[in-house]
């Protein structure tokens, strides 16, 4: 059991820091106060399956708007289904 423990405990020590020095501290969240934000924006999860071609055209949109890729997604289907 003393083993385990000691295992466990280096390699915690070993482990790389996310954060590292002086890169400022970066928050995250976890899954589940990450889906809670979510919900309260009344954001659903939906996974869809598109041609890389869409995929790549969605990607360099964003990034040409410098948004989200949610956003752009979001914003392109709102267009479309308006018209």
């Amino acid at each position: 059991m003393a083993k385990s423990d000691a295992k466990k405990l280096m390699g915690k020590m070993s482990a790389p820091n996310s954060a590292g020095f002086g890169n400022g501290e970066t928050v995250t969240l976890d899954r589940r106060e990450q889906r809670k934000r979510d919900q309260a924006l009344g954001l659903v999860p939906f996974a869809v399956k598109l041609n890389s071609g869409l995929v790549l055209q969605l990607q360099a949109l964003a990034k040409e708007r410098q948004l989200d890729l949610n956003e752009v997604v979001a914003d392109v289907l709102a267009k479309g289904l308006a018209a």
